[in-house]
This record gives structure tokens, sequence and C-alpha cells, in this order.
């Protein structure tokens, strides 16, 4: 008869506790620096500059088309290559944010393309500069509906990040692997962390439904869903 010791596991809570710490700072710092490059990137490829946009496009589609995994220990092994000794969660966050980067600029590239010529010609005749039409006709709108499209991507970064526990970075699944080691209780210990990527899943919609309220007073004055 087979029984479930899940006592033995909560008990390690402050390991759980920190390795979800981790998993959060993790998505967060590859969730703003991702977005910086996705948009600079989106930028790129619709730029009319053929080095621009060859340079995004193969950006993108070297990184669509490999492995998380392979990109982290590309990252990982190729920078102790060269002689730079950076830590576990250094070259984590770097790789995170160098992957959703380039799904990221497909993303805002297709908000981008969906603003429609009329709007950037009526920009033109109320007289406003390129920087303020990009920001305000094309930029803005653009995130705007592209927003959740972008939520979602960066949900799924976080529960992609477990892949750096294969370079020792200690969040979440790594301390699970720990955990499990010692205490020969594989299944609780994963049912357990289930749970709590779950409820991280759930923190990080609940906290972009909210920044999404205040960056897009629109869609809550018209009840449009974020």
């Amino acid at each position: 008869m087979i029984t479930l010791d899940f006592p033995a596991i909560w008990e390690r809570w402050p390991s759980l506790l920190d390795g979800a710490v981790l998993t959060l700072q993790l998505a967060a710092v590859a969730t703003v620096c991702g977005g910086i490059v996705g948009i600079l990137g989106a930028v790129a490829r619709r730029s009319g500059n053929p080095v621009a946009t060859r340079i995004a496009g193969v950006y993108v589609e070297a990184i669509r088309n490999t492995p998380l995994l392979v990109q982290i220990f590309l990252v990982y092994f190729g920078l102790a290559t060269l002689g730079l000794k950076l830590s576990a969660v250094f070259v984590a966050g770097l790789a995170l944010t160098i992957n959703v980067g380039a799904y990221t600029t497909e993303i805002v590239r297709a908000g981008f393309e969906s603003i429609h010529r009329s709007q950037i010609e009526a920009g033109e005749g109320l007289a406003l500069s390129k920087a303020q039409i990009y920001r305000h006709v094309i930029l803005l709108p653009a995130l705007e509906r592209v927003y959740p499209a972008l939520t979602s991507q960066f949900v799924l970064l976080m529960l992609a990040s477990s892949v750096t526990s294969q370079i020792s970075a200690e969040e979440l699944t790594a301390v699970a692997n720990y955990i499990q080691s010692d205490t020969y209780r594989a299944f609780e210990t994963y049912i357990t962390v289930a749970v709590l990527y779950v409820l991280l899943s759930l923190v990080m919609r609940a906290g972009f439904f909210g920044l999404g309220f205040l960056l897009f007073p629109r869609r809550r004055r018209l009840g449009t869903p974020l």
C-alpha cells in the first residue's frame, strides 16, 4: 500500500519559498529586459533598414527554432569558454531574456502591423513629430492590442525557467530536485511543486491584470478584457 508523506516535504518550506522567490525574480528580470529587447526587435524588423531587418530576423528565427535548454547551455558554456565566470543565476536570467525577447519581437511586430496606415496619416495631419506618432499612434496602441498575448508569453517564460535547474540555478525545480533526493519522496515533492507553480502563475496573471488597468485606461473604460 502506498503511503504519502507530505509533511516531510512541507517542513522544507523555507527552501521551497526561496526557490519560488528566485523563480519570480528570474521571470521579472526576463520579462522587463525581454520586453525591451522585443520592442527594439520589432522596431528593427519594420524599420525599412535592410541590415537591421536582417539581423532582427536572424535572431528571431534562431531562437524560435532551437530549444531553450540548448540556448541556456550555449550561453552558460559559451561565456565560460570566453573566460567570463558568471553565476548560474545571472546566466539563467540572460538566457531567458534572449529567449523571450525573440517571441516578444514577433508579438509586438504583429501589434505594429495591426495599426492602420490611416491612423498614422491622421497623426501626420495633426503635425505630430515622428517620435510622437511612433509613441502615441503606433507603440502604445499596438502594445494594448497584443497585451493579452504578451502576458501569456511571460507566464510561460516563468514556467520554462524550471529548465535553468540544469545549470544549477537554485530556482523552484532545482530545490525540488534536492528535496526529493534527500527525502526519497519524489511524488509528494513534485505534487507540491506543481501546486506552487500554479499559484505563481495566478500571482503573475493577477499582477499583469492590474498593470494592464494602469497602462491602458481606455480598456478599463470600455470594459475590454485584458
